[in-house]
């Protein structure tokens, strides 16, 4: 069952409805052993009548009641049945409108009289009593109360139509029934007026939600007077569009870059190749101007290497290989190839990674982010500047720091260089050569292998980013 309303619907009409049965239970159990017990100590009753009558001279056995006098004895509809058995067995006196039947012989005794239904002679329902109890017995005219052993005892059964009872036990079933029935037709109607009201709230939030589109993820949902188990939902919806449309706008932004990106250095091959084409030139200009084209075509060959490892790495289609590295050794290597930039500009490099530290990690990987963040710090480096590494334990990691003199940014700039596309040369005026890419590629590959990323720069001018 996938719809609310119905879960919410069938759920109170089964309670109300499990709580109707089970009052209805109680009430009928308690009314009816009520009915009962009324019925059994009014027919005890008139069997304690009867027994008092009772008088025995000899073996002869009387009542001194007039039956006469008990006009339910004589009824020809629904009459009360009694039968009186000797010691042994033999029927002393029965009532007339019980005629040659015999009724169900019950033992109990006058404190304890068993009592138990049955089906009287004109098929009706009835129920009986029965007890043992000890006749008064004549002796030399005087009448006294038997106190002889058991086997003096006499059986006494009486037995009336219940169907009285059963009626009025029918009646009250069925006013339960029509009872219960009236009150989950209420209950019905009641518990569809009080779901559409609780749910219209869910109803007003779908609403708001349908008029947003794309183009203007910065509404937000939810109003005051939405219900309190409701503003989670308000909170974490407003939370997804935020993301959204932070998301978008990266989007946008990112769509915005590549078009820049690519279309600087399309624009710089295309003079390149119209200016040499304007004349006949010498096989030196041919091969100066082509030699232009090619730096741009790897630089971009580059760029799209890039945006490739990140497409990869946020779709998880890379795999990883653990390797014990040793770090002193692996920045020497990533160094080489810009080592000859850095004579050119005076910059002096310093690895100061103790040559002993070790790490495991994906080298490849490794060397890709050392490699960029190297790169960078020989491209931003002020000249006669410095660059050094350093790396140190903490708790049980390995913490890397590549850090590099002459910087300019902001503490707020700082924070935005892991950016796809964000450049510290807001006027790009080095586009083609560098993209943006190379720090956000560094953050997402260490965030792959397990770590974390952060860059920071101090008031002299030191531009540092930890790995770790």
């Amino acid at each position: 069952m996938r719809s609310l309303r119905a879960r919410l619907l069938v759920g109170m009409i089964s309670g109300i409805l499990l709580l109707l049965i089970v009052f209805s239970v109680i009430i009928y159990t308690v009314v009816r052993r009520t009915l009962v017990n009324q019925f059994d100590a009014s027919l005890a009753a008139t069997a304690q009548i009867l027994a008092a009558s009772v008088e025995q001279d000899g073996d002869k056995i009387e009542l001194e009641l007039d039956i006469q006098k008990m006009p339910e004895f004589q009824r020809v509809e629904h009459p009360a049945y009694f039968q009186l058995w000797r010691h042994n067995g033999a029927v002393a006196v029965r009532s007339a409108s019980l005629g040659t039947d015999d009724l169900l012989r019950l033992d109990g005794s006058l404190d304890a009289p068993v009592f138990r239904a049955l089906q009287t002679r004109s098929g009706q329902p009835g129920r009986a009593v029965g007890f043992k109890f000890a006749p008064k017995i004549e002796s030399r005219g005087r009448k006294r109360y038997q106190q002889s052993a058991e086997q003096q005892l006499l059986t006494l059964v009486v037995a009336r139509d219940a169907s009285g009872l059963q009626y009025q036990l029918r009646f009250l079933l069925w006013l339960l029934l029509l009872a219960s029935l009236g009150t989950i037709g209420l209950s019905l109607l009641v518990a569809v007026f009080v779901v559409r009201e609780g749910l219209s709230p869910l109803n007003l939030l779908a609403a708001e939600i349908a008029v947003i589109r794309e183009d203007n993820l910065a509404v937000r949902v939810g109003t005051e007077r939405m219900p309190a188990e409701m503003v989670p939902i308000r909170k974490r919806l407003n939370e997804l569009l935020s993301r959204l449309e932070a998301s978008f706008n990266r989007e946008r932004r990112f769509t915005a870059d590549v078009a820049h990106e690519l279309r600087t250095p399309l624009a710089g091959i295309r003079s390149s190749l119209e200016v040499t084409l304007r004349r006949t030139r010498d096989v030196n200009e041919y091969q100066a101007s082509l030699s232009d084209c090619l730096t741009i075509a790897r630089n971009m060959q580059a760029m799209m290497d890039n945006l490739l490892a990140l497409a990869r790495i946020d779709a998880h289609q890379i795999t990883f290989r653990r390797d014990r590295i040793q770090l002193a050794k692996l920045v020497n290597s990533c160094w080489r190839p810009f080592s000859g930039r850095a004579i050119e500009r005076s910059i002096v490099f310093e690895n100061r990674i103790p040559g002993e530290m070790n790490c495991e990690s994906d080298p490849n990987l490794l060397s890709i982010v050392l490699s960029n963040l190297l790169d960078n710090a020989v491209e931003y480096t002020n000249k006669e500047g410095q660059i050094w590494t350093a790396g140190r334990h903490a708790d049980n990691s390995v913490e890397i720091t590549v850090a590099n003199t002459g910087c300019r940014l902001t503490d707020e700039e700082a924070s935005q260089v892991f950016d796809c596309f964000w450049r510290g040369d807001l006027s790009r005026t080095n586009t083609g050569m560098h993209c943006g890419l190379g720090l956000a590629l560094v953050q997402k590959i260490i965030r792959a292998l397990g770590g974390c990323a952060a860059a920071e720069v101090t008031s002299t001018g030191i531009f540092t980013v930890r790995l770790s």
